[in-house]
């Protein structure tokens, strides 16, 4: 199995890639990662991992136009390792490599990680090729019931769709409690929500912050790990609301997983997801959750697990992120109820044979 990503510095496509290389280089198969890297990268705590785990990554340097060299490169590689399959991620890749694999006679998978509303022309245009691009993939699965119904309306042939929920195949050990507000310089009896993602519109951090400003003094401190292209306008957001004293930004941090215990709730506000590794997390550490009910999350907790509220409604979050603060034996038991329902249903040993599964039903040899 050849993976070919354009690895960002954190985040879930990035964590299930290395989910799936690592588990099934140690199920036996030959996997190789092509990791492009756009800036520069002599170094990438994505790559570090893999190869730390013994899986092979072969790294490819381009820039943000070199979309020519990157085909010439994934080209040589597929040549040199003659892999059963390609499997690409993200909609860079899907879109300049889809027609490189066919034009060897190679058998092609995506994986649908989530469609982001993004602001930018740009990004906008190339989610839009990608998904008229999926129905020529050998192959498309989907990680959440609401985006294989969307990629089957946009063209996919239901033979060719599959719907395989994100699993969770923990790669780190967690830091005690303690530790990991050390590390993020928190006091040790600071009520703190935390909020991880990508600091863009379809992931909502905007509406966190509106929350925050209406949530009861003293307020808890929000630590929101991420970056993204909207950092600068939501830290005005945050002085514009008078709440920047309360938010503790943290724009890199390496295997933020290990950090969660830190939180007393979870906070997801997105207005659009697919099966967020996030959550997973959330659920491992323990952590209450409270998430908007969009996307796969309706799928992944209840009302047994965690609180789901609607999205786009900074009033009805404020609400329950304070009720989940407040009321900590209920907290405590959907946390537990919730590691309970991650053991049982985002097991990694099932989803690491539906991909191969996946693979063989496009040719991919045992």
């Amino acid at each position: 199995v050849l993976h070919l990503v354009v690895p960002a510095a954190s985040g879930g496509l990035e964590r299930v890639v290395e989910s799936l290389a690592i588990g099934h280089h140690r199920a036996g198969h030959d996997v190789t990662v092509g990791a492009f890297m756009l800036g520069g990268q002599t170094r990438h705590p994505f790559v570090e991992t893999l190869r730390a785990a013994g899986v092979s990554v072969e790294v490819m340097h381009s820039s943000m136009r070199g979309y020519l060299r990157e085909r010439r490169l994934a080209r040589e590689l597929c040549l040199k390792l003659r892999p059963d399959v390609v499997h690409t991620h993200g909609y860079r890749i899907d879109v300049v490599h889809r027609s490189m694999a066919a034009g060897l006679r190679i058998p092609s998978v995506t994986t649908v990680h989530g469609h982001d509303v993004e602001r930018s022309w740009k990004a906008r245009l190339y989610q839009r090729l990608q998904r008229r691009n999926y129905r020529r993939f050998d192959a498309v699965v989907a990680v959440s019931t609401p985006l294989y119904r969307q990629t089957l309306a946009d063209g996919v042939p239901e033979e060719k769709l599959y719907c395989v929920p994100n699993a969770w195949g923990n790669t780190s050990t967690p830091l005690s409690r303690a530790d990991a507000r050390r590390a993020l310089d928190l006091h040790d009896g600071a009520t703190v929500i935390g909020w991880v993602g990508r600091l863009s519109s379809v992931k909502g951090p905007d509406v966190l912050l509106d929350a925050l400003s209406v949530m009861s003094d003293p307020k808890p401190t929000a630590v929101v790990i991420g970056y993204g292209p909207e950092e600068e306008e939501l830290r005005a957001q945050a002085r514009r609301l008078g709440i920047d004293g309360a938010v503790k930004w943290f724009k890199s941090v390496t295997d933020a997983s290990r950090l969660f215990p830190a939180f007393d709730t979870f906070v997801v506000s997105s207005r659009s997801e697919g099966t967020p590794i996030v959550i997973l997390e959330a659920m491992a550490a323990q952590v209450p959750i409270v998430a908007t009910s969009v996307g796969g999350l309706p799928d992944m907790i209840s009302e047994e697990q965690g609180w789901l509220v609607p999205s786009e409604d900074a009033e009805t979050l404020a609400q329950v992120i304070s009720e989940s603060l407040s009321d900590r034996v209920t907290a405590k038991q959907r946390a537990l109820a919730a590691l309970e329902r991650l053991s049982r249903d985002f097991a990694v040993e099932p989803w690491l044979e539906a991909y191969e599964t996946v693979y063989k039903s496009i040719g991919a040899k045992d």
